[in-house]
């Protein structure tokens, strides 16, 4: 019980430092957020829920990465935009790795 309590907390603290990150300065953010990310996809994601979160990982990812071409045209917010959708993708992308990895070991070993 302990351990669930924990990958919850890491995915909150996460979140939060994603978005606290383009507001202030944090030195190692991204490192950090991966290594978090990585909790999360280790401790959260059940096997029976992996489809249906790398699905949401792929689509967060893709429209991440088309909403910071559509800020670059914002001017003065596309460095708070850019700054708090990089974290999350750093974060997201981390947890996605993991379940991905044990999507492809399930797969392989014929379960």
């Amino acid at each position: 019980m302990g351990n669930v309590h924990f990958g919850r907390w890491a995915f909150v603290a996460g979140m939060v430092l994603a978005v606290a990150a383009g507001f202030f300065t944090i030195p190692y953010v991204l490192t950090i957020l991966a290594i978090l990310g990585l909790v999360v996809g280790f401790m959260n994601i059940r096997a029976r829920e992996s489809e249906r979160y790398l699905i949401a990982v792929i689509a967060l990812l893709i429209m991440g990465t088309g909403i910071l071409e559509a800020l670059s045209a914002l001017g003065s917010l596309y460095g708070l935009g850019e700054s708090i959708l990089t974290n999350l993708i750093s974060f997201i992308g981390a947890s996605g790795l993991v379940v991905a990895v044990k999507q492809v070991v399930t797969m392989g070993q014929g379960e």
